[in-house]
C-alpha cells in the first residue's frame, strides 16, 4: 500500500491527560496535511481543533479510559462533544458488566449512544486485554446487536493493544454492518498493513505519521 493509502486508515491520535495545545495543533497540522482519516483528541480540545481545523474530522473519546461511569455521564460526554464539533464518538464499554456476565446493560448502553449518536460515527471500545475469548465473542454480538458502527480493540490506557488474533477473532463473529478499529501498540508499517489485510477499517495510533515519514537508514 502507498503511504496515501495507508494515511486513510489513521485515526491520528494523542489521548494523553498532559496533552498541550501546542502538541494538539501539531497532531492536527499533521492529520490535515496527510490527509488522515480523523484526529483522535481530548474532549476538552474540541472546540479548539473545530475552530481551527474546519477540514478535519474530529474523534473523540468517552467514558476513557476505564468504562465504568454512568450511561447519563456517557450521553451527556457524547451530546456534548458532538455540539462542540466532534463527528465521531469512541466510547468505552462498562467492563464491570462484562465481567457480571450482565451483557444486557453492555448492548442497552451502547445502544442509548447510538442513539444520541444518530448519523455520526460510534466506535465501541472493549479493551481485549482484559477480556476472555468468550467475552470477546459477546462483545462482538453486543456491539452489532445494539448497532454501532465500529468494535474497536483498545485504549491504549490497558496492559495490552491490539493483536492480529484478536482481528481475526473479530472479523469471524461481528455483523456485517460493523467495521474494525484496531488501536494500541501499533508500531511499524508492516502491522498497519497486516491490521487492514485482516479487515481492519481504521488505525488508531499516535506514532502513525512518524512511522509513515521516516526515512530509512542505509
Amino acid at each position: 500500500m502507498t503511504n496515501a493509502e495507508l494515511f486513510g486508515y489513521i485515526d491520528h491520535t494523542l489521548l494523553s491527560p498532559t496533552a498541550t495545545a501546542m502538541q494538539i495543533r501539531t497532531l492536527c497540522i499533521e492529520a490535515s496535511g496527510y490527509k488522515c482519516a480523523s484526529v483522535c483528541i481530548p474532549p476538552c480540545y474540541i472546540k479548539q481543533v473545530h475552530a481551527e481545523f474546519p477540514e478535519l474530522n474530529i474523534c473523540t473519546v468517552v467514558g476513557f479510559p476505564l468504562g465504568y461511569s454512568s450511561t447519563a455521564a456517557k450521553i451527556a460526554e457524547t451530546k456534548q462533544a458532538l455540539a462542540d464539533g466532534a463527528n465521531e464518538i469512541d466510547m468505552v464499554i462498562n467492563l464491570t458488566a462484562v465481567k457480571n456476565r450482565d451483557y444486557d446493560t453492555v448492548i442497552d448502553e451502547i445502544g442509548q449512544l447510538k442513539a444520541v449518536c444518530g448519523s455520526h460515527i460510534l466506535k465501541v471500545i472493549v479493551e481485549t486485554c482484559f477480556l476472555t475469548e468468550d467475552e470477546k465473542i459477546m462483545m462482538c454480538n453486543a456491539v452489532t446487536t445494539a448497532g454501532a458502527d465500529f468494535i474497536k480493540t483498545s485504549t491504549g490506557f490497558g496492559t495490552g493493544g491490539a493483536t492480529f488474533d484478536d482481528v481475526k477473532l473479530f472479523a469471524e463473529h461481528i455483523g456485517k454492518n460493523v467495521k474494525i478499529k484496531a488501536a494500541g501498540g501499533i508500531k511499524s508499517r508492516e502491522d498497519m498493513e497486516e491490521f487492514i489485510r485482516l479487515g481492519c477499517s481504521r488505525l488508531g495510533t499516535s506514532s502513525g505519521v512518524k512511522i509513515l515519514t521516516q526515512k530509512k537508514k542505509g
